[in-house]
């Protein structure tokens, strides 16, 4: 099966109150599902060199492009993107397909989504594999304070927050520039500039490194952004400190079989107590930036299938 799944024939799902674009492949591996979530600013699409070959490994692959994202359902209300809503969402796709549980595979926000979806629906996610962004211990104190006194009200987290809709009108006008320089990969060392660094990122009129994709691939992306906008994939940010609050009386272990892929040279803060809250967690490292699967799809898909493979092998033994 080619790398690139057919990418125009998605199905429109109803869940959790929206509709999920919803993308698939092995729908043939009835009973043996693998649900794709995809970061920011991604979309389903970024899975498109994995779901192929999960496919021919015996998967049912449904890769939804999230609330927010690309044809799927954008509330106006911006608590509509906290977190219980984003793993309802992944529940209602395991509800409409008739299944109990599934493997979950999530990239960025997206891993971050799979990682609260096992603690907050733990019968549902059978096990875990999360590119980028680890589990992360919940902290006493909102993040947003957190953050912003050890980084500064220049970080995008506590910018989207502080100043809402300012970045998003930015990254609307500079859709296909803002795209093109961040999907890059092998970017030389550079000083930090003053400023919100996404939004000096969006005005660069040089990019730097290499790209990650072709122009055909990158397309994708900036056609789903200049249709949709940036606003509602901004307002996942927008509910850090209200996600903080939902998990407060959540059991914070994560019971499942995982897999944790870092890049060496991606930028996300590692956790550095992963194994107290992951305590059946294998960590693995790619010689690659954040962009993982895109990066280096052949090594990452990979691993990904050998480590599936050990978790099946383990399950008959």
């Amino acid at each position: 099966m080619s790398d690139t799944i057919d990418f125009a024939q998605p199905s429109m799902i109803a869940v959790n109150g929206i509709e999920l674009e919803v993308f698939e492949a092995g729908q043939e591996n009835v009973g043996n599902p693998i649900i794709l979530c995809h970061g920011w600013p991604e979309l389903a699409f970024s899975w498109r060199h994995q779901m192929g070959a999960l496919a021919d490994a015996g998967y049912h692959v449904i890769a939804p492009n999230q609330r927010g994202y690309g044809k799927s359902s954008r509330p106006a209300e911006v608590s509509d993107y906290d977190i219980s809503h984003l793993c309802g969402d992944l529940v209602g796709l395991l509800d409409h397909f008739g299944y109990e549980d599934a493997t979950f595979v999530g990239h960025d926000w997206g891993a971050n989504v799979v990682w609260s979806a096992a603690v907050l629906h733990p019968t549902r996610v059978n096990k875990v594999i999360a590119l980028s962004v680890p589990y992360m211990e919940r902290g006493e104190v909102p993040p947003l304070a957190f953050i912003e006194a050890i980084v500064g009200s220049d970080s995008y987290f506590v910018h989207f927050n502080r100043q809402p809709g300012v970045a998003d009108a930015v990254f609307d006008a500079n859709a296909r520039q803002f795209l093109c320089n961040l999907y890059r990969k092998n970017e030389p060392a550079a000083e930090p500039e003053p400023g919100m660094p996404l939004i000096n990122l969006a005005h660069a009129e040089t990019p730097r490194g290499d790209p990650v994709m072709s122009d055909g691939e990158l397309a994708v992306f900036v056609d789903a952004f200049e249709a949709s906008g940036f606003t509602p994939s901004v307002n996942w940010y927008r509910n850090v400190d209200r996600n903080w609050e939902l998990m407060e009386d959540v059991d914070p272990i994560v019971r499942q079989q995982a897999l944790m892929i870092y890049g060496a040279r991606d930028t996300v803060m590692r956790a550095p107590n992963l194994e107290a809250f992951v305590p059946r967690v294998e960590v693995v490292e790619l010689n690659c930036g954040h962009w993982i699967q895109q990066e280096l799809p052949e090594a990452a898909t990979r691993l990904i299938l050998e480590w599936l493979q050990r978790q099946d092998v383990a399950d008959k033994s």
